[in-house]
């Protein structure tokens, strides 16, 4: 039982430092691609929702220097190192069959599927976002694809991942911890479907050097303990492989930012995120452990119902992390905040599942 545990532990873990060097050694190459294309935005600031698109000042004045000369895509460094890892290992597996590279190789039907399905449907799509983004190669995609395009993605693949669970897992219920397994039968269906899109609008916390990074580390870390004490271990390696790549951006992404995690990043990131919510039960304590990802979405929902219905807003920029730099937090100071509310929420929300299972 011990050696069994401790061979877990380094299938866990050996992927992760895998993905880390590889990211570490594939920026310099991104990095010189990114940028002598200039692949930044070429105007500084951001357009507002539910206000008719009108220029956001707050921001824009925070944020004038920062986002002109600093390329976007920087996310293409958290999945490709994932995926890359994941490649190698299972082309190792099946070119040199051994016990050890065997049962290093983790994608498996019932683990790893769909999450590698989600991440590189966001990755791609996200990247397609970015790159009109900066390049705004014509006026129809100038400014990167439309928000309803993006959630018309997200609804799709939402769609796909709940018929998976669905038919393929035969996954109709959702568990409450200390309380029980609740079978909600077709209601399973909506009910994945929103909380995809909900993770999904989270992505907006992706805005000041190194937050979205050391806040996304913290989640896949804390559902990847999870994973691994429910003994999906398949799952709690490509979690914790996604962590290798984000550490290895978070290297790069240290103020100031070598790049910003953008579209290709955050959208890869909360669409994955989902999914692996459901496949360890835990999707209830989503909003604990990803507790920052909360209150970034409740900040947007509450300025934009605050000045439909009131007349003016609550934060004097939303989401509420550019709130705190608006009112002369520097940005480091947000980011490090944070990072010590991810881990506090992520460690509550670990022992609630361990706990109440």
């Amino acid at each position: 039982m011990l050696e069994q545990s401790f061979i877990d532990v380094i299938k866990v873990f050996t992927p992760a430092a895998i993905a880390f060097f590889v990211g570490i050694f594939t920026t310099p190459i991104l990095s010189y691609y990114l940028y002598k294309n200039e692949m930044w935005k070429k105007k500084a600031g951001k357009r507002g929702l539910g206000d008719g698109g009108k220029d956001t000042p707050i921001f824009n004045e925070l944020h004038k220097g920062k986002e002109v000369g600093t390329p976007k895509m920087g996310g293409v460094i958290i999945w490709l190192s994932a995926f890359l890892t994941i490649f190698i290992l299972w082309l190792i597996a099946n070119i040199f069959p051994t016990l050890i590279t065997e049962k290093l190789s983790f994608l498996s039907r019932s683990q790893t599927w769909l999450p590698l399905f989600t991440l590189l449907v966001g990755a791609l799509i996200g990247l397609v976002d970015d790159y009109f983004e900066v390049t705004g190669k014509s006026d129809y995609f100038s400014g990167g694809l439309s928000l309803k395009k993006r959630l018309g993605v997200v609804f799709l693949v939402s769609i796909v991942g709940a018929w998976w669970f669905y038919e393929k897992l035969e996954v109709a219920s959702v568990i409450v911890p200390f309380v029980g397994n609740f079978d909600i039968g077709l209601l399973f269906i909506p009910f994945f479907i929103f909380v995809m899109l909900a993770v999904y609008s989270s992505g907006v916390i992706d805005g000041i050097d190194g937050l979205a990074g050391g806040v996304f580390a913290v989640i896949f870390s804390a559902y990847g303990v999870i994973a691994f004490a429910q003994a999906q271990i398949d799952l709690a390696a490509f979690c914790f492989v996604i962590v290798g790549g984000l550490l290895a951006f978070l290297w790069f992404n240290i103020p100031p930012a070598r790049f910003y995690m953008s579209e290709t990043g955050s959208m890869a990131l909360t669409m994955t995120l989902g999914v692996v919510a459901f496949l360890t039960e835990q999707v209830i304590l989503l909003p604990l452990i990803a507790f920052p990802l909360l209150i970034t979405t409740c900040s947007n929902i509450i300025q934009v119902a605050s000045k439909k219905i009131r007349g003016k807003k609550v934060f004097l920029v939303a989401p509420v992390h550019h709130h705190f730099e608006a009112i002369g937090w520097p940005g480091y100071k947000v980011t490090m905040r944070y990072w010590v509310i991810s881990i506090i929420t992520a460690m509550i929300g670990i022992i609630i599942a361990l706990l109440g299972s």
